[in-house]
């Protein structure tokens, strides 16, 4: 395998992706310090793919909503679409250079963040450590 492209996965790629993600508000219960790190925090964000992603609602560090399936209308401050490849990579126990990080992610071109940023950029770090909570855990 290329040293700059993920490992592929099996199966339908987009609905592994969708049900890693729809773990997320158990996997940060379970994280007392990481949502004392966002207690701050409360925006709506879609997270996932470009053809499926995840309505996040998250209201003082806590996922108090998560929505899969079209929405239409629906309302959101950004959204961070990453390929599933990127996810997959991204989602190993010790991700390779490039592939460890939400902003590596994009600056490769294999995800990319749309609208209001502030929210985004403000809870990085947050956004960062959520994201990863599915380390080592999500296999295809």
């Amino acid at each position: 395998m290329h040293p700059d492209r993920a490992p592929p996965i099996a199966g339908d790629a987009e609905d592994h992706v969708a049900s890693v993600l729809a773990r997320l508000p158990h996997l940060l219960d379970s994280d007392p310090r990481l949502v004392a790190r966002g207690r701050f925090l409360s925006a709506d964000c879609l997270i996932g793919t470009q053809a499926q992603a995840v309505h996040l609602r998250i209201v003082e560090g806590r996922i108090v909503g998560l929505e899969t399936g079209p929405r239409l209308m629906a309302s959101w401050h950004f959204a961070y679409r990453a390929t599933p490849e990127a996810w997959t990579a991204f989602w190993q126990p010790l991700p390779k250079p490039g592939w460890h990080d939400l902003l590596a992610l994009t600056k490769r071109g294999a995800a990319r963040l749309e609208g209001q940023l502030h929210p985004f950029i403000a809870n990085l770090q947050y956004f960062k450590d959520l994201l990863a909570l599915p380390r080592g855990e999500a296999r295809p």
